[in-house]
């Protein structure tokens, strides 16, 4: 397709020159772009993916509404302000639940576990002498005294392997990642903004008056405003930006009706996690830590040393004396950096990157597309 080939019904509906081009259709992007809509109701503005469905991380995520285990906390605390990092992914989960409501998410607040087994005891004690300073610390951004708790005495409960002690964060959930996203794109198309799949964007040419897109199909998009919400695949069009891609590999198991396993599960520094799903199938992810220089890549696979891990911490941990069946396998790609903080910031006259979600674009997603939304609308 180029632009000579566009019918003027598609050049008008589809194509036509834009007050705002938002490149991604994922958590970031479409809620900017509803947000956008809310403000500027008579602004063109077009959402262009280059995917089927979006190619990051937001239909390939673990669905957890999650905002930090104590581990995960007192590693995070060495790089910057904590509690205002925390504050903005808990206010992300609530602008998330708030646009789209818990019927849609199916949100459920079954609250997130820490395991540590036995072997781990050392760190386990350094996280339970911490659930008091976080508790306090967290208070003034969650509203509840008490963030996290011991929960050891649960572990009989769910009949982990080996697991000596759990500490809970009572104010965390999950959700379902592909109602989320319908929901979005439901939300997005209702606005008057066309989400365009298989339009991977090429270059984005900037002149003071506006911006041309060159998609990899031919088309050209022409706007006065670009946002830039591809997370991990940002440095394809801005290689200036701080982002570093890391790749998440997850499993899913059979069917398992006869297993109870309420709640999020956070293990090895939050590295990897599991939960069980609506279907009573077990997810499992994570293990990126085992070579993080070879899932820093946006290239979607499935590597031996990975899924073995996460087979053999499913068998030994989660379900042990069991080799359920394994379903689903897949990799989605979230974007790192050096700081904690996102990336919200012109990085270009008219050109706004809102990147860097630090694996927690869940939390942090619409958060983020409320915020770029403000930036654009003021222009």
């Amino acid at each position: 397709m180029s632009n000579a080939n566009l019918s003027y019904w598609e050049h008008q509906s589809f194509f036509g020159p834009a007050e705002v081009a938002i490149i991604g259709a994922g958590l970031v992007g479409l809620t900017a772009a509803i947000y956008l809509k809310q403000q500027r109701p008579n602004w063109h503005v077009v959402v262009l993916e280059r995917g089927s469905l979006p190619s990051g991380a937001s239909t390939k995520n673990a669905g957890f509404a999650c905002f930090g285990s104590i581990s995960e906390l007192i590693e995070q605390e060495k790089r910057g302000d904590l509690q205002a990092v925390v504050a903005a992914r808990w206010a992300g989960l609530a602008r998330l639940r708030e646009l789209l409501g818990d019927a849609a998410l199916h949100y459920q607040p079954v609250g997130g576990y820490e395991l540590f087994r036995h072997e781990e005891a050392g760190l386990a004690a350094k996280c339970r002498d911490k659930i008091d300073y976080f508790n306090t610390l967290l208070a003034p951004v969650t509203g509840h005294a008490r963030t996290f708790r011991d929960a050891s005495g649960e572990a009989g409960q769910f009949g982990f392997g080996g697991v000596r002690t759990l500490l809970k964060n009572e104010h965390e959930g999950s959700l379902d990642a592909g109602r989320m996203m319908r929901a979005l794109l439901a939300r997005a198309w209702a606005a008057d903004v066309p989400v365009l799949t298989n339009c991977a964007v090429e270059d984005v040419e900037s002149s003071p008056a506006s911006h041309r897109l060159r998609l990899a199909n031919g088309a050209i998009v022409t706007a006065s405003q670009v946002l830039l919400a591809t997370n991990a695949f940002a440095t394809e069009l801005l290689p200036e930006l701080a982002v570093t891609p890391g790749r998440g590999q997850v499993l899913v198991t059979e069917p398992l009706p006869g297993v109870h396993l309420p709640g999020t599960f956070h293990y090895d520094h939050g590295y990897a996690y599991f939960r069980q799903l609506a279907d009573h199938r077990i997810l499992i992810g994570g293990g990126r830590n085992l070579d993080f220089s070879g899932e820093e890549t946006t290239a979607p696979g499935l590597t031996p040393t990975v899924q073995q891990y996460l087979e053999k911490l499913l068998q030994e941990v989660i379900l042990p004396s069991r080799q359920p069946r394994i379903d689903y396998r897949w990799s989605g790609v979230m974007g790192f950096g050096p700081a904690l903080a996102p990336i919200i910031d012109w990085v270009r006259p008219g050109v706004l990157a809102a990147v860097r979600c630090n694996g927690m674009g869940v939390a942090l997603g619409a958060g983020i597309g409320w915020e770029a939304a403000q930036k654009l609308a003021i222009g």
